[in-house]
């Protein structure tokens, strides 16, 4: 077995562990007795543990190693079940056990992920290309995303115990992925490992790159604002058409926009040799397409475009994740990679909260309102990535380019005909 497969039931585990609470918001407002402002802030409540999870995990990893790091990812998304299982009743419970279940996936998206890129090159995977790293762990997390959300939603609308089921089955599949994860070897040398304080580590000297700036900055935030938007606002407002199917709904809105997003990753390379290396820009102009027709089928609540509207924002989260990760980790040098990964997750996770604010705007500005006020926003964003792929600035400190110049083009802004903007200080 590959070795980087041996670390992809953690990376798929922990992703699970975060979105399988997305299908159980109707299991939270009707059985729980939630209203609708807790149940979102309960979905977005993870980013709080996912962020400065993220960032810690990945300093601590860069010192430490990956593997210690994701032992102890997996240990807290076990504790986050568990604690969600038996707190239904207790909405503090609920808080906490959602925290601890982002700080599993942050160390998933930024250990996890660095530590599949480094098993995806020489000596452990010599055959693979310089971006199946990338490509690699992102469809990971897609699909422990989606694939979580589509079981836990079925457990929920068909099985007795809603809000317990689901997460006793994360439980047991946890521990099959620490079964595999214990054969896993370790990637980062001791020689490349980070020295000095970690208050040294948590910097990441990357995200100061002006192309990190200029295109990743503006882009990253919508990977995750999509999502929310198509499975977390857009069903909510078809609801009262569904009836008892609604739990049902969600689940397949959620498993079509990560099935499609999924699918979409595996044509950024593809994209970016069509575009001259613009996929990030193709990516972006879905979204902000996708965030109007949002408006607009909020404005009809039809459930039939809100399928065709969430397809949409699945392909453009696709597309972006990926090509703004291999942006954003073609900057960073072996000790830089965790730093720059759990930075740029922790940027696309911002967006993760935005179903929680038009939730709490309601009573003042309706959905349709606020998605024409977040259409108008991601297609200043668009504009923005748009003029840093025609010219963004270099910086003073030389880049050299390993695969045939093709990072170069982006850099100096020209169009690059490659799929791999992979590059080493």
């Amino acid at each position: 077995m590959p070795a980087w497969l041996r670390v992809a039931p953690t990376g798929f585990v922990l992703a699970w562990g975060g979105n399988h609470f997305t299908p159980l918001l109707h299991v939270y407002e009707t059985v729980g007795g939630y209203a609708p402002w807790q149940a979102n802030l309960l979905l977005g409540m993870y980013v709080f543990g996912l962020i400065p999870g993220m960032l810690l995990a990945a300093a601590l990893s860069d010192r430490w190693g990956r593997k210690p790091l994701a032992i102890l990812g997996l240990l807290g998304a076990m504790i986050a079940s568990t604690l969600l299982a038996a707190g239904m009743s207790s909405f503090l419970v609920l808080c906490i056990g959602r925290a601890l279940a982002g700080i599993g996936v942050g160390v998933g998206m930024s250990v996890g992920s660095s530590w599949i890129k480094e098993l995806s090159a020489p000596p452990h995977d010599p055959s693979a290309t310089a971006t199946a790293g990338a490509r690699r762990s992102s469809m990971t997390l897609t699909l422990g995303f989606a694939i979580g959300a589509g079981v836990t939603g079925s457990l929920a609308q068909f099985v007795p115990l809603p809000g317990q089921m689901p997460y006793l089955a994360h439980l047991l599949l946890c521990l099959v992925a620490a079964a595999a994860l214990a054969t896993a070897p370790e990637s980062l040398p001791r020689a490349l490992r980070a020295r000095g304080s970690l208050r040294d580590d948590l910097r990441v000297p990357s995200a100061g790159h002006p192309v990190f700036v200029r295109l990743v900055l503006p882009a990253a935030p919508w990977v995750f604002a999509a999502a929310g938007v198509a499975y977390a606002i857009l069903p909510s407002t078809v609801e009262e058409h569904l009836g008892d199917s609604a739990t049902i709904y969600a689940t397949g809105l959620t498993v079509l926009t990560l099935g499609v997003g999924a699918l979409a990753q595996g044509a950024v390379g593809l994209l970016n040799r069509l575009t001259r290396g613009r996929a990030l820009l193709v990516g972006m102009s879905g979204m902000t397409a996708g965030m109007v027709l949002a408006a607009v089928a909020s404005d009809l609540h039809d459930p039939v475009l809100v399928v065709a509207v969430a397809a949409l924002l699945g392909a453009s989260y696709g597309v972006c994740v990926v090509s703004g990760l291999i942006i954003a980790q073609s900057l960073a040098s072996p000790r830089d990679l965790a730093g720059i990964t759990g930075v740029y997750y922790s940027l696309s996770y911002l967006g993760f909260l935005l179903p929680t604010i038009l939730a709490a705007l309601t009573p003042v500005l309706s959905y349709t309102g606020g998605l024409v006020i977040v259409a108008v926003i991601c297609a200043l964003c668009l504009s923005t990535v748009g003029i840093g792929l025609r010219r963004p600035p270099r910086t003073a400190a030389p880049v050299e380019i390993d695969e045939a110049d093709e990072a170069d083009d982006v850099l100096e802004g020209a169009p690059s005909p490659a799929e791999d903007l992979t590059l080493s200080r």
